[in-house]
């Protein structure tokens, strides 16, 4: 069974292992205070081109979603998503569970616009029962986003000028972010989203880490306490040098960039593949998710010899399904997947 489920399938890129090897007899003080961690945080910072940035290191992604969005909301308040976030549907209410409404809007292509925000928050404003009904306090979305889109520079300066403008905190979901920035036609870099959103995560779990993110906050003013906040949420972890020796590796030499072209090149291959012999698409999906609509026929001969995920149905006779590449994903595997469709 060749498998294009999703993108964290395999372990981890062979260098973080070996550097694990070489480093798992070394002592250092727990709970990310190592200096592996502050060796891959300074890293970090200089490829953010944002020397006074914050930067934690959690296990994952629902949990650093969790820790950010309750610990930015006040009680009444809740978080503004488009309704394909990952948040509202693939978290099992981990945002409820912490006493917060997950305000979902219809997304244009899995995102939010500036003029979704703005019109959802006046709209709050102007409503005479205000004072009954969740206020938006911040912004969630993610890039690529669910549906494999991207923001473009121009929507996501428009989003942060909106969000500033409110006053409406902007948080970048990154857990695919390798593969956003490396793909083709993009005009949005890392010190972009740094500059331009309030929070936001780099995700390795699915960029070729074991497990982590890497959250980031430019300006660290905007939650003091974040660690105590993190340790709360169960996710300062005491072993945190595993996480920093991670993403020390992958922000060395470019590997964290290479790894996400690779996933871009592959899934490009996939698409036209997919594209030259007929298939249509869900969406246009300029990243390493790819929706090609598949007849049920297809769907039962092909799941013989491959894994990939159902999207639904596209009509009486078609479903809508996701192939994944990634760091891992092999040139080999591709070309075994084109010949059989």
């Amino acid at each position: 069974m060749i498998r294009f489920d999703c993108d964290y399938l395999e372990g981890a890129h062979p260098a973080i292992l070996q550097k694990l090897i070489e480093t798992n007899m070394d002592q250092t003080i727990g709970y990310e205070v190592d200096p592996y961690c502050e060796a891959a945080a300074e890293k970090i910072r200089a490829a953010c081109a944002c020397p006074g940035a914050a930067v934690h290191f959690l296990v994952g992604g629902t949990q650093t979603n969790t820790t950010v969005i309750y610990s930015l909301l006040r009680p009444w308040e809740g978080v503004l998503s488009a309704d394909t976030g990952h948040i509202n549907c693939h978290e099992s209410g981990a945002i409820e569970g912490t006493g917060h409404k997950v305000i979902a809007l219809p997304g244009q292509d899995g995102k939010l616009t500036a003029e979704m925000v703005e019109n959802a928050f006046e709209a709050w404003k102007a409503d005479a029962s205000w004072e009954h009904i969740v206020k938006p306090g911040m912004v969630y979305i993610s890039h690529p986003t669910e549906t494999g889109t991207l923001y473009t520079l121009a929507e996501l300066t428009a989003l942060s000028e909106t969000c500033r403008r409110l006053r409406l905190p902007l948080y970048l979901d990154g857990a695919r972010l390798g593969y956003g920035l490396a793909a083709e036609g993009t005009d949005i870099t890392l010190p972009d989203v740094a500059r331009l959103c309030d929070i936001f995560y780099i995700g390795g779990t699915k960029v070729g880490a074991l497990f982590g993110e890497a959250l980031v906050i430019p300006d660290p003013a905007l939650i003091p306490d974040i660690r105590s906040l993190i340790k709360q949420r169960g996710g300062l972890l005491a072993k945190g040098r595993l996480l920093g020796i991670q993403f020390d590796v992958l922000f060395t030499d470019g590997l964290y960039f290479k790894l996400g072209k690779h996933a871009m090149d592959l899934a490009r291959t996939l698409r036209e593949g997919f594209a030259a012999k007929g298939y249509s698409f869900m969406c246009d999906s300029p990243t390493n998710q790819q929706f090609p609509i598949l007849s049920y026929e297809q769907i039962e001969r092909l799941s013989k010899d491959f894994s990939f995920d159902d999207y639904g149905p596209a009509d009486a006779h078609h479903r809508y399904v996701r192939f994944c590449t990634s760091w891992a994903t092999t040139e080999e595997n591709v070309r075994k997947l084109l010949e059989a469709i």
